[in-house]
């Protein structure tokens, strides 16, 4: 299972392994460039104890990740310093947070609400580019034609209140 010719069907896990031995981002380190990305933005770099607080994990599993990153090329770090990107590290940090932005965008247009965080997170690390770019494309569609997602939420609510009088 060598090369980056797209795989035939398989199972999800895979998908992933063909992702992994083609030299992708696993989605636990796509997760942790994604937030090192988002401190980058705000603070020009980012920080072993802050990445930790922001994920809900322990800083030596950050350590360990970072230590990844930078062995591949994404960041730059020092022990007990801070972390930087490095342009490749800043064009994949930037690619996933739009990633993120784009299907956050979709759900929160079909009404997702209470699991939009864990949805979007669920979604990311799964999405082919063309179903990416299509929802780019439909959220732009959406946008410049807002009475769509009005029709929609009124067949959502005319359909939801059918099934509960049904019920």
């Amino acid at each position: 299972m060598s090369g980056a010719t797209e795989p035939g069907f398989r199972t999800a896990r895979g998908y992933r392994m063909f992702d992994q031995e083609n030299g992708r981002l696993s989605p636990a380190l796509e997760d942790y460039l994604e937030m090192i990305y988002r401190d980058y933005l705000k603070d020009g770099y980012a920080r072993i104890n802050k990445i930790a607080e922001q994920l809900n994990v322990q800083a030596p599993s950050v350590t360990n990740v970072v230590q990844k990153l930078d062995k591949i090329g994404m960041l730059k770090y020092e022990k007990y310093g801070i972390v930087q990107l490095t342009d490749k590290g800043k064009n994949v940090g930037e690619f996933l947070l739009n990633r993120h932005i784009t299907l956050e965008s979709f759900l929160k247009k079909i009404g997702v609400k209470d699991s939009l965080l864990k949805d979007t997170e669920m979604i990311e690390h799964n999405i082919s580019m063309e179903a990416l770019e299509n929802i780019e494309l439909l959220n732009q569609f959406l946008e410049e034609n807002p009475n769509i997602i009005k029709q929609f939420d009124e067949f959502k609510e005319i359909y939801y209140k059918n099934q509960k009088d049904n019920e």
